[in-house]
């Protein structure tokens, strides 16, 4: 289970990664919290998220191009320091005490930005350092690091608001990014795996979508990760409204099923991360049960059958995203690699835009459980089809049954 532990580069990369999103999750709390604090409303937690998520809509293609193009280390090192900045500048901003949101929307903005320029390096570095065979093993192992953090940066923050303020937390993500840069700095050149580039000429934004267009599998798992994304995936929302509604747990019963939330999602990285490999008969698999458990849960009678369902849903969508991140960088051409990973940015990213607000909508005027059961059965359609489709695309009977296939094998059939 620990195949990836044993590199050198991806130990340090695993700390790394565990204080980098430790300290992001501090800052999310925070700036929530600051523009509550100046604004009063929660419309202006929405237009932060927005501000975020938006520049990868427009940019990461752009981002990918880079990555395809030029070395990852020295991307990746330029984007922890504009985010250390970027960091930093905040907690000024925090520490005076503004009075109106603009600035904080632009350090969103411009983060988002950074984001989307870097992430698809950063999803090539990873790859780099260890073998093919055990990138699976190390995709499952970070979801695991990734929620473990994600669980200690919230408790920090929710501990350390009350006492010394956002300025200070904004402050400690801005030096853990010092960490982040030491480690990539201390990482043995020789020791990482070549991954082929794209030259300028062959790195252009439209010769990566014409390869994402040709290869039809890939579009599937997009249109799969999208759906399950979009209307499977908002459970902060649907956690809320259940228990405010129907449940009548209130803030408790909600904090419950958030912690109980997290504790599945480093379940499901640890089940992700114990198998040798990640194919399609794994993902279709876990996406129809999160699929039917999401029904299920929205005729839970009460909150223990409720939690129960959300832990199993939360094992399942971690097996689902590292399914797909598994696929995606195993399936897929290396020199093509940042601008495919750019595009599922993209489609995370429009995910989160159009599925929140629908599912709100949904909850406001069906109810929760209505919205539930309905988004049940919508991506379990959503999955039955991506099955059917993969049947045909890739030329076997029963693809939920389908072992993996190495990448060269599954491009030969998607071409």
């Amino acid at each position: 289970m620990l195949r990836a532990f044993k590199r050198r580069n991806y130990r340090l990369w695993a700390a790394a990664d565990f204080l980098s999103v430790a300290g992001a999750w501090m800052q999310v709390l925070g700036v929530n919290w600051l523009l509550l604090s100046i604004s009063g409303s929660a419309t202006s937690l929405g237009l932060g998220l927005f501000l975020q998520s938006a520049p990868t809509l427009l940019l990461a293609m752009f981002g990918g191009s880079l990555a395809d193009r030029l070395p990852a280390r020295p991307l990746v090192i330029t984007g922890q320091v504009f985010h250390g900045l970027l960091a930093a500048a905040l907690a000024v901003i925090a520490f005076n005490g503004p009075d109106h949101t603009g600035p904080i929307y632009l350090i969103s903005a411009l983060g988002g930005v950074v984001s989307a320029f870097c992430a698809p390096a950063i999803g090539r570095f990873a790859a780099e350092m260890v073998e093919r065979e055990d990138l699976s093993n190390a995709l499952g192992l970070g979801s695991v690091i990734s929620s473990a953090a994600r669980i200690l940066g919230m408790g920090v923050a929710g501990a350390l608001i009350p006492l010394i303020g956002t300025a200070a937390l904004f402050a400690a993500n801005a030096l853990s990014f010092t960490g982040v840069i030491a480690a990539v700095l201390l990482m043995r050149t020789g020791e990482m795996r070549i991954m082929p580039r794209a030259t300028r000429e062959e790195s252009k934004i439209t010769d990566g979508l014409r390869y994402m267009l040709r290869t039809p599998w890939l579009l599937v798992v997009f249109g799969l990760a999208f759906a399950l994304g979009s209307l499977g995936r908002n459970y902060q929302l649907t956690m809320a409204a259940m228990s405010q509604g129907p449940l009548g747990a209130g803030a408790g019963g909600y904090g419950l099923l958030s912690v109980v939330f997290a504790v599945g999602a480093i379940i499901g990285g640890l089940v992700a991360a114990s198998r040798p490999r990640l194919g399609f008969r794994v993902l279709l698999v876990a996406g129809a049960s999160i699929s039917v458990f999401q029904a299920l849960s929205g005729l839970a009678p009460g909150l223990p059958l409720f939690a129960a369902l959300m832990l199993l849903i939360a094992v399942g969508a971690v097996v689902v995203d590292t399914t797909v991140a598994a696929r995606i960088q195993l399936g897929t051409r290396e020199d093509m690699r940042g601008r495919v990973l750019a595009a599922q940015s993209m489609v995370g990213a429009a995910a989160g835009a159009t599925g929140g607000p629908l599912l709100g909508v949904l909850c406001d005027t069906a109810g929760p459980r209505a919205a539930l059961v309905l988004a049940g059965v919508v991506t379990t359609a959503a999955t039955l089809t991506a099955a059917v489709l993969l049947v045909r695309i890739l030329g076997v009977r029963f693809p939920v049954l389908m072992p993996y296939r190495p990448a060269a094998l599954v491009q030969s059939h998607a071409s």
